[in-house]
């Protein structure tokens, strides 16, 4: 059993904007992706790699306007986003 991890969204300039949940990265860049951001850099709060450095996973995001899914609640708009993310890569950094 996985328990939700917590990932904070870096912009450009290393300053995190954001926490974003999931069990893995790739859930947590679905949720900024819905959001709007293209630029996905997560790193997982909490964790430090063994050799001290911390794990910045890089995602490319994208958003799209689908009509809702058959049996959807009554309150969900006819209109959804559908996210996609892309993983480019892993990058390592020493310090926050």
């Amino acid at each position: 059993m996985s328990e939700t991890k917590y990932y904070a969204l870096r912009d450009a300039k290393g300053n995190e904007t954001a926490v974003f949940t999931g069990k893995s990265p790739r859930q947590a860049a679905l949720k900024a992706a819905t959001r709007g951001y293209t630029d996905i850099r997560l790193r997982e709060r909490g964790r430090k790699n063994r050799d001290g450095t911390y794990s910045v996973h890089i995602f490319k995001g994208s958003r799209s306007k689908v009509s809702a899914p058959s049996g959807a609640p009554s309150w969900l708009p006819a209109q959804v986003w559908k996210s996609n993310v892309k993983k480019v890569k892993v990058e390592r950094i020493s310090s926050i």
